[in-house]
């Protein structure tokens, strides 16, 4: 029996000292060597020291499974594929990054954090639920946990503050409850060489009496979409708009991802309005919400909010292909690609990498775009201080619920793939850009030419006008799927803009009266306000200093302005 144990013994000791022969600084170099060379804001010597500093940290580790999960995006099949395989050659650690739908993200999110039961060590989920995370209280504070429990496994050249998207995943309690891992912006995009095109210049100029450039306000856009609607270039005729409309899940994002602040509603400031938001939910002093419908001070069926819908289904039916209305997300993203858009109000930048493929109707024989990304424009209902777009920030996300040595090996994983020594080569493949340093590498100069536009936004200083969901949102996952229900109605014309309006702010309250009621968000959680009309919160918004909610605006239309390109670009580099 005493031998039979010592042999037992003496060969878990040779496994796992087999197992550990296979991770450490060979493995490292090889990495280093054939995956990042000189694609890192470190220098070799730098690199290698990173890299010893997860090998000693992973010591602990070695051996155990652990499972991690992502939405499907090129950032994150990159991590799958190539770092996941490299952290574990490294480290012992045996990864598995799973690959699934955002919303099936959410759903195993949820699922946990109602269960307790651990389904996945570490979320890689969208900083829009940094509201929920806080109230909740299920998701650790990553600030207390580097401080403490996690202290020994927190690389000491993480660099926080190199993080350009840390803002939106801090709560009010000034706690960091997420890490950026990718993010990217909404902007707006444009045919760079029709908008040169001295025909079409001179054309523009003397049916509008203004020069064709870069939209400042949506009344611009309207114009420049009238314009191009049905003109014929290259032989084809071409439409000034694109966007999408069928009745599904991501027609709810295509709303809360900003389009109401575009259009003016909510209140100033930065990285989202208080007190009320670009969803039109209003919150008091102490965080907690108090309202969506303008009744109890919130913007949501506002008319800032209703003028945003209306536009959307104007523009949809008058300069957009017939299709869009009957497109989702994923269906309307490539049809700009294809050569026949003018101009689109809003594109997820982590289109790039598909917009300026060799061969594509919108790409030059030397491999420029044909098109460039510039600020969104607003609407009327705008003013100076407000955000005017979105900014999606995927993030590692530690729940309670995981127990602390998987904790431990999945946040030295998160720090692997967010690391100074592979995010400028990780950034190359995705395009979604998360720390300064990898914004301002020279590898970005030089290859800024080539991506129309987005290294030039993200080294301007309009760049913090874009942000994510912020922490008025107590309970994102059961809010947002209300979105697109209501908007389809409106999108379909079941209902008037104001009727989808309505029934969308009453439906968020029901949420936020039954988070209420359950005292599950504790002295943070909702508490809903008393009624009264549109004109007294008006009053009561700008005896404060406030803006929402907004009167109606006789006419809803400013004078259009637009702006060079190249003289935009050029004043940001000043």
């Amino acid at each position: 029996m005493r031998r039979q144990f010592l042999t037992s013994t003496t060969a878990l000791v040779l496994l796992l000292g087999a197992g550990q022969a296979y991770a450490g600084m060979d493995e490292a170099k090889a990495f280093l060597d054939a995956e990042i060379k000189d694609m890192s804001t470190l220098d070799r010597a730098a690199q290698e020291a990173e890299m010893q500093w997860f090998i000693d940290a992973a010591k602990p580790f070695a051996g155990m499974d652990i499972k991690v999960v992502s939405e499907t995006i090129t950032t994150h099949e990159y991590e799958s594929k190539t770092l996941a395989k490299a952290f574990t050659d490294i480290t012992g650690i045996k990864i598995t990054h799973d690959l699934i739908g955002e919303g099936d993200v959410v759903e195993k999110l949820q699922t946990q954090m109602q269960s307790g039961e651990n389904i996945y060590d570490a979320y890689i989920n969208d900083s829009d639920l940094i509201g929920t995370h806080w109230r909740y209280q299920q998701a650790r504070s990553l600030t207390e946990w580097m401080a403490n429990e996690g202290k020994d496994v927190t690389n000491p050249n993480l660099d926080l503050a190199d993080f350009i998207g840390t803002k939106f995943t801090t709560a009010p309690d000034g706690d960091l409850y997420q890490l950026p891992d990718q993010q990217f912006a909404n902007l707006y995009w444009f045919r760079y060489d029709w908008f040169n095109d001295e025909k079409n210049k001179a054309d523009f100029k003397a049916k509008y009496g203004y020069d064709l450039g870069v939209p400042v306000n949506w009344s611009a856009y309207e114009d420049i979409a009238e314009f191009f609607t049905g003109r014929e270039i290259d032989g084809k005729k071409v439409y000034g708009h694109m966007d999408y409309g069928k009745k599904d899940p991501s027609l709810g994002w295509r709303f809360t991802d900003a389009w109401l602040s575009m259009a003016g509603n909510g209140d100033k400031g930065l990285p989202n309005g208080l007190p009320v938001d670009e969803w039109g939910i209003k919150v008091d002093e102490k965080s907690r919400p108090v309202g969506s419908c303008v009744a109890r001070g919130g913007d949501t069926n506002g008319p800032a909010s209703v003028y945003a819908i209306q536009k959307y289904l104007d523009w949809m039916k008058a300069y957009a292909p017939a299709a869009a209305q009957g497109m989702t997300f994923s269906e309307s993203g490539p049809v700009p690609a294809q050569g026949e858009i003018a101009q689109q109000m809003f594109m997820y930048t982590a289109f790039t990498a598909d917009m300026v493929k060799d061969g594509l109707p919108v790409v030059n024989e030397d491999g420029t775009p044909k098109w460039r990304f510039a600020p969104s424009p607003h609407g009327v209902y705008w003013k100076d201080g407000m955000k005017l777009g979105y900014q999606d920030v995927g993030s590692w996300t530690l729940l309670k619920s995981t127990p602390d040595d998987r904790a431990k090996a999945a946040w030295l994983y998160a720090q692997f793939v967010t690391s100074k020594t592979v995010d400028v080569k990780k950034s190359h493949v995705g395009l979604t850009l998360i720390r300064e340093s990898t914004i301002q590498h020279k590898s970005f100069t030089d290859r800024a030419p080539k991506l129309g536009g987005l290294i030039e936004f993200y080294r301007s200083p309009a760049r913090v006008q874009w942000s994510p969901t912020g922490t008025n949102v107590p309970d994102y996952p059961k809010l947002a799927q209300l979105w697109w229900q209501a908007i389809g109605d409106a999108s379909s014309g079941a209902k008037t803009p104001q009727e989808a309006m309505d029934s969308l702010c009453a439906e968020q309250e029901e949420v936020l009266e039954r988070l209420e009621r359950a005292g599950v968000q504790g002295d943070i959680g909702p508490k809903l306000a008393e009624e009264k009309t549109l004109e007294e919160w008006n009053a009561d918004a700008v005896a404060k200093g406030n803006l929402a909610p907004q009167l109606k605006i006789e006419p809803e239309k400013d004078k259009p302005q637009t702006i060079n390109y190249d003289e935009l670009v050029k004043s940001w580099s000043n």
